[in-house]
């Protein structure tokens, strides 16, 4: 039997030009070791093209999952009974909860790339989380599948 899937599921995948990015680094530290000659020249493309596409890759791997009995987002699972309402942010609120409306107890797995976001609620009175912030590309299919599961 297979498992069933989770009503969403988003991974949040770092720009494609930051992959151009970690290339060009690669190219910076072949150039630095072209002096030694080939051999180190191609070295430091290989090591360095390496290193910072795993940096990118670690830092584009954060999920955002919502399965039978909790949310999932990056390293923290947060049971559904401790969640209260879900808001879709569009891009000018998101922005103002990322700066001058966002409370430092809250939660957030924050990714300046994407516009948009889900705010949603932290309801257990034994949590100092007053919410949970979240970049997301599909918030409004996110906020559904919360209260779909909710139901």
């Amino acid at each position: 039997m297979q498992p069933s899937t989770p009503p969403f599921d988003e991974r949040l995948t770092a720009p494609r030009s930051w992959w151009f990015i970690a290339f060009l680094i690669g190219i910076a530290c072949a150039l630095m070791l072209l002096p030694l000659g080939t051999l180190p020249m191609l070295a430091g493309l290989a090591g360095g093209a390496a290193l910072s596409a795993a940096a990118v890759s670690s830092y584009g791997s954060a999920r955002i999952r919502v399965v039978t009995d909790s949310l999932v987002a990056g390293d923290a699972r947060i049971p559904l009974t401790a969640l209260g309402k879900a808001e879709a942010l569009d891009a000018e609120e998101a922005r103002a909860w990322r700066s001058h409306k966002a409370d430092t107890r809250a939660f957030m797995l924050l990714r300046s790339y994407i516009p948009t976001a889900v705010r949603v609620e932290v309801t257990d009175p034994q949590d100092p989380t007053p919410y949970v912030y979240l970049s997301t590309r599909e918030p409004q299919a996110l906020v559904e599948a919360l209260n779909t599961v909710r139901a």
